[in-house]
């Protein structure tokens, strides 16, 4: 597996695994975690209605503390077990991380009713006495990598991103006027976007394509890519998948919201 790295302003570095090669798997978080309280499903009251979502946080200790969060938007398969068991590793690296189900209701919302989901997902994670509001990060994967890359232009809530496998070029539609591409002015926070080299859904030359328009722009990112890895490649079967490229990436999204998320 080849895997490029290219960090904001087209600094770039190549970190090189040959196939075949003798391997360890790195694990996916970091080794000092904490402890867990029991994650729950729990639902997010929006526009009307009921949004069944996940949440699970760090342990609360003798002492007060408020921790970093992160909202997680699932794919277009839906909130699956591995998304849930992204949610409570998540927390045991120490980030209160909501996952909201956006598909509760109908498969494809409109770009409006999610990116309000959203805000009320904030509001839901203000809230609560464990949550340091002003380190709050999205990321999203598939679909929700779109919603990632469109959302966090818009929204400065958010302290940074992390955009797995999105469409930058997906929208002017009636349910989704705008594309993330065309909100690159409006960017402000950091991003990491990781994606495969063999997306079909979303080509890799589209990412490229969409690099380079933040790069121009003077954006803050970071692009890992992945060579030889396909759409979705952080599950397999609905679970997280046991291979080098999803352990590495979930330990690439921690890294960087550890930098970013203080």
């Amino acid at each position: 597996m080849l895997k490029h790295t290219l960090p904001a302003l087209a600094l770039i570095s190549l970190a090189l695994i040959q196939p075949g090669s003798a391997q360890t798997i790195p694990p996916a978080l970091p080794t000092t975690t904490v402890a867990v309280s029991e994650g729950q499903d729990l639902e997010i009251q929006s526009g009307g209605k009921a949004y069944k979502s996940y949440l699970a946080a760090p342990a609360a200790g003798t002492t007060a503390v408020r921790r970093p969060a992160v909202i997680l938007m699932h794919s277009f398969q839906g909130l699956e077990p591995g998304y849930r068991d992204l949610v409570d590793e998540m927390a045991a690296a120490g980030y209160v991380t909501l996952a909201l189900g956006w598909q509760t209701f109908e498969p494809e919302p409109s770009d409006a009713t999610v990116k309000t989901l959203v805000e009320d997902g904030l509001k839901a994670l203000a809230l609560r006495p464990d949550v340091n509001i002003n380190a709050v990060g999205l990321t999203g994967f598939c679909a929700g990598g779109r919603y990632t890359m469109l959302l966090l232009p818009q929204m400065k809530a958010f302290k940074s991103g992390v955009a797995w496998y999105g469409f930058p070029d997906q929208g002017a539609t009636a349910l989704k006027p705008q594309t993330p591409s065309a909100l690159i002015g409006d960017l402000t926070a950091p991003m990491l976007i990781i994606h495969g080299t063999k997306d079909q859904p979303s080509p890799i030359a589209s990412i490229y394509s969409y690099a380079q328009k933040l790069d121009a722009a003077n954006k803050p990112f970071k692009l890992s890519v992945y060579q030889g890895e396909p759409h979705g490649f952080l599950l397999a079967e609905g679970e997280l998948a046991n291979t080098q490229a999803s352990l590495n990436a979930q330990r690439d999204m921690l890294n960087y919201f550890a930098e970013t998320l203080k």
